[in-house]
């Protein structure tokens, strides 16, 4: 099955972040995963939190910014990857004044609300 970005309409993630569902067993042939384009706005940050089910691995697109995973905090930018084990705290936050930090995101199983707490 075939997604074109320009045709999937963006919403506002549990955590804050705008997503762009590419793929997800909701309205797409993938069953056992979901991928995502997440944009986080300039000087904006996702709320902490985890997912008790899913593994997520990010791959930084546009941008730079500042990963929080577990007690590690450290800077991202364009080409790097960043795998969440399920159960870590995380958030990451876009440094940039004016620039939009964009990143692809794969979850396995696939991205669900009710997977996500928030910690604060």
């Amino acid at each position: 099955m075939r997604t074109a970005r320009a045709e999937v309409p963006p919403f506002t993630t549990k955590d804050g972040s705008i997503i762009r569902e590419l793929m997800h067993p909701r309205s797409h042939t993938a069953r056992q995963q979901s991928l995502a384009e997440a944009t986080v706005p300039p000087g904006f940050a996702t709320a902490l939190h985890m997912h008790h089910r899913s593994e997520e691995i990010y791959l930084i697109l546009d941008g730079a910014g500042t990963m929080t995973l577990g007690e590690e905090t450290f800077r991202v930018a364009r080409g790097d990857t960043i795998c969440i084990a399920p159960g870590t705290p995380h958030r990451i936050r876009n440094d940039s004044a004016d620039a939009p930090l964009v990143l692809l995101c794969a979850c396995a199983p696939a991205y669900a609300d009710e997977d996500t707490q928030l910690l604060e």
